[in-house]
């Protein structure tokens, strides 16, 4: 593999480790914001959810910059908007204002779950495609370890209310660092095909190391077929119905699993199930750990066993470690034993390996695939934009529900596991080693 290529896609990868740093990084400060700010289960549930509104609305509006400025500008602007967030919460004087610069961080999170992913697709051989992608799954939750081992070890300096300020302003160090490092990265060659530079491409795929130039540079200009489509042309629209559809279906089962529930409450989650303040900081280590080891794993290998079957055994794994879960909340309510306490630790450590093998690594990948170069950008904010809507009706409705059941959430969510599976098996095509040109070909995209 060309050493300019790995190193370009690690960099703009960096966008998904500050955006698993953001995710995971409240889950340490949720009991002292209830406490400073006088929050309640619905108030804590709308602060947890306010980056997650971000999301939507950076998920959203994306694709317009990415096209206009170019994806490398994208994420230059994308860095900014992480570091005053950073810095903003940690001095925030109230809860007003620390809303606002998580919302901040939020539009910074949605935007580089849409753009890192593009980008690196978009200057990926189709052989390396899937495993280049995927850096950017292994960089989130290489960021949610990173946040949990940082909360832990903040929460060990006994700082008081300076805890989570400091938890918060942690993240303005790997900002900066991404915001420097964009400098030495090309443009998207697909992108500047697209604003007429064919020059320009050219000499960024040569730099890649592209192996047959001409060829790549006469396919992506056939699929852009800029005289019969604009740049500029609607996404809603029939021509795109198919990854549209296919877009909006993984995304929305990518939420409906409960993984942001676990990523933004899992010290809470361990609480609930009987463990003490600083044990439940370990296991939420733990859930990182783990979740980094297994899209370790995913990534070496979605190259080669394809997405579809990343996504029936991670189904699998939800349905019965979700189910579990729900057991054992049902069995044990508020009184956890020993024994109860271990098998819900061990159910959601199961649970993050198998999104970790499943979703987790195939749906950024999936989404940077289906759609066609002349609405890339667009279709890719599109599955972005319903991926973080749910997270947010989840993430701020779990509070609520779990204090009536715990059990009654984790069954919903192994039975929405059940609706995926059958979804994967039944409707989602096979895109590995297909050159993102083919894949719009074979959905019957002109």
């Amino acid at each position: 593999m060309n050493p300019i290529l790995l190193r370009t896609s690690i960099i703009a990868a960096l966008g998904g480790f500050l955006f698993g740093f953001d995710t995971a990084v409240i889950s340490g400060t949720t009991d002292q914001l209830r406490e400073v700010f006088s929050l309640t289960a619905n108030t804590l549930g709308f602060t947890v959810a306010a980056a997650l509104i971000g999301t939507v609305v950076g998920a959203l509006s994306a694709g317009r910059p990415s096209d206009k400025l170019g994806r490398r500008r994208t994420l230059h602007w994308v860095a900014v908007f992480y570091f005053v967030s950073a810095v903003g919460c940690s001095i925030a004087w109230d809860w007003y204002s620390l809303l606002i610069f998580r919302l901040l961080g939020g539009l910074a999170v949605g935007a580089s779950s849409v753009v890192s992913p593009m980008y690196i697709a978009e200057i990926s051989p189709a052989r390396f495609r899937g495993r280049l992608v995927a850096i950017t799954q292994f960089n989130i939750v290489l960021g949610m370890l990173v946040a949990y081992m940082s909360n832990y070890v903040i929460a060990q300096l006994e700082l008081g209310n300076a805890e989570w300020r400091m938890m918060f302003g942690v993240e303005a160090l790997p900002a900066a660092l991404f915001f420097l490092l964009l400098f030495s990265t090309p443009c998207s060659p697909r992108w500047l095909i697209a604003q007429g530079r064919r020059a320009d491409a050219v000499a960024v795929f040569n730099v890649l190391g592209a192996e047959s130039v001409a060829n790549e540079v006469a396919d992506i200009e056939a699929s852009l077929a800029l005289e019969r489509h604009s740049i500029q042309e609607p996404l809603l629209q029939q021509t795109y119905k198919q990854p549209i559809l296919l877009a909006v279906a993984i995304s929305t089962f990518n939420q409906l699993s409960g993984i942001n529930a676990l990523m933004y409450y899992a010290p809470h989650i361990f609480k609930m199930a009987g463990a003490g303040a600083d044990s439940a900081l370990l296991q939420a280590v733990a859930v990182g750990g783990t979740n980094l080891v297994f899209t370790m794993g995913a990534l070496l290998v979605i190259d080669h066993f394809g997405r579809r079957k990343l996504m029936i055994a991670g189904s699998i794994g939800y349905i019965v470690s979700l189910a579990a879960t729900a057991f054992a909340f049902y069995q044990y309510g508020t009184n956890f034993s020993s024994f109860g306490s271990m098998m819900v630790l061990v159910s959601l450590l199961v649970f993050i390996a198998s999104h970790a093998l499943g979703q987790g690594v195939v749906i950024w990948v999936f989404l940077s695939e289906i759609f066609p170069n002349r609405v890339r950008a667009r279709g890719q904010a599109l599955g972005s934009f319903t991926h973080w809507f749910f997270a947010a009706l989840i993430s701020w409705t779990f509070p609520v529900v779990a204090e009536i059941s715990g059990g009654h959430v984790f069954a919903f969510y192994s039975v929405m596991m059940i609706l995926q599976w059958i979804w994967v098996v039944r409707v989602m095509p096979e895109t590995r080693g297909v050159p993102l040109e083919e894949i719009q070909k074979r959905l019957g995209i002109e």
